[in-house]
């Protein structure tokens, strides 16, 4: 399965949410983190940091998915939005709450996110 994630706060945020990721030895083993880059505005140099696309395998698991996201969130000082797309699915991670992380996991597990890989 394949998902994108957009990170609120700019690209520093989006390439420390990645780094999180790989580090995270639960999402390491079945999350390949890869980075899209978008056309560069005026003034800027080499390309921006648009997205981290995910693309899940085996034993992937939307819980811990999410919770090292929202860990991520955390740890962060202002607590970015970070969006997770597949298709025209979007979840949103705003507020850290219990609920909110709890919805994430079903939606994730309802467009095929589940434990088991592609689905």
């Amino acid at each position: 399965m394949r998902l994108e994630l957009q990170v609120g706060l700019g690209a520093g945020e989006l390439r420390s949410l990645q780094g999180w990721l790989r580090a995270d030895p639960v999402v390491r083993r079945s999350v390949v983190v890869g980075v899209r880059g978008g056309v560069p505005g005026p003034g800027d140099m080499g390309t921006v940091l648009d997205v981290l696309e995910l693309v899940t395998g085996n034993g992937w698991n939307a819980a811990s998915f999410v919770l090292a996201v929202a860990a991520w969130r955390q740890s962060r000082p202002q607590r970015p939005r970070v969006e997770i797309r597949r298709g025209e699915t979007v979840i949103v991670l705003a507020e850290g709450s219990e609920e909110e992380i709890a919805r994430a996991v079903r939606a994730l597990e309802a467009i095929g996110g589940g434990e088991g890989g592609d689905r």
